[in-house]
């Protein structure tokens, strides 16, 4: 099929509410946007179910979950990247797990690719029908972590000099290319896809624990509560938060203990066991880990900028 310009202006995804892309035109057939949520738990993807774009997703910051048609679950962390033709996302639903994310998409049409590629690529053997059949063979989504090759690659499409930045983005697309055409898939280390049901139990698991700070709930009780084996349990929920239980949930517990110094007048014990802490001193301590300050100085800098440390993940299995 001819290309024309615009029926690849549809590729562009029409976002649930009133968010809109801002697309970057590389090269005749491949475009790119970048993407930033926040404070949202869910978006909507609304598209053609168009087979012959490519699609490539990079995390920059925070976490992407992507349902994908065949019921399965992925998601992205910082470094990671999937590619997938947007058949398999025509009427998508992307979570946000922590409530952010910031990232990148490249399209990519494949028809455009084999019949009039960019002229570094003639003849190397980089084709849509090459690509497709690597990644995207029988409606496969194929995600992996990112080396360190391939997270400098990318991260040369956002960290270079603004006005070098549209130079190296189209030189960076081409090594991304070529970089993509020699990766063994077999020998990268590929995501984990769950099912519906899976993810759904994480998700109870943690809202019983971030809606319940002040109690401590060993994760041997929670395994058996959701009847699932404890070391399935902490791996699937790192792979879905980003961070083992005890740390994601220690998170919650410190924002919430903020929060609650920065709009109440109670006292800091008060505090401490509201977040789940029987002693004021154990509180304090973590606090200061966390923020770098104790809650006593972070309540009288109420009005000053505060800035995060998240203290490192100590491997206790109470959370």
């Amino acid at each position: 099929m001819e290309y024309e310009s615009a029926e690849f202006q549809a590729v562009i995804p029409e976002l649930s509410g009133e968010k809109h892309l801002e697309r970057i035109e590389l090269y005749p057939g491949m475009e790119l946007s970048f993407v930033s949520f926040d404070g949202e738990d869910s978006v909507s993807f609304r598209h053609p179910p168009m087979a012959y774009i490519l699609e490539i997703n990079y995390c920059i910051a925070g976490r992407i979950g992507w349902h994908m048609d065949n019921g399965n679950q992925i998601y992205l962390g910082p470094g990671d990247f999937s590619l997938h033709t947007m058949d398999v996302c025509a009427h998508s639903r992307i979570t946000l797990p922590n409530g952010h994310y910031r990232g990148m998409i490249l399209w990519i049409d494949l028809k455009r690719l084999s019949s009039a590629p960019p002229f570094p690529l003639v003849g190397c053997g980089i084709t849509g029908e090459f690509l497709h059949e690597k990644f995207c063979k029988d409606g496969a989504c194929t995600a992996l972590t990112g080396n360190e090759k391939i997270q400098r690659i990318f991260s040369a499409f956002y960290e270079t000099p603004e006005q070098l930045r549209l130079s190296y983005q189209k030189i960076k697309t081409l090594e991304l290319l070529l970089a993509l055409s020699v990766i063994e898939v077999k020998k990268q280390r590929r995501l984990t896809e769950y099912r519906f049901e899976q993810v759904e139990i994480i998700r109870k698991v943690h809202d019983q624990m971030t809606e319940n700070l002040s109690q401590r709930i060993s994760i041997e009780s929670l395994a058996k509560q959701y009847l699932i084996n404890a070391t399935t349990l902490k791996e699937m929920f790192k792979s879905i938060y980003g961070a083992s239980i005890a740390a994601h949930i220690r998170e919650h517990r410190m924002e919430g203990a903020a929060e609650l110094l920065l709009s109440t007048d109670l006292s800091i014990a008060q505090i401490a066991a509201k977040v789940g802490y029987d002693s004021q001193s154990r509180f304090s301590s973590s606090f200061k880990q966390y923020f770098g300050m104790l809650p006593k100085e972070y309540r009288r800098q109420r009005d000053g900028a505060m800035v995060v440390e998240h203290p490192r993940d100590s491997g206790l299995d109470f959370v």
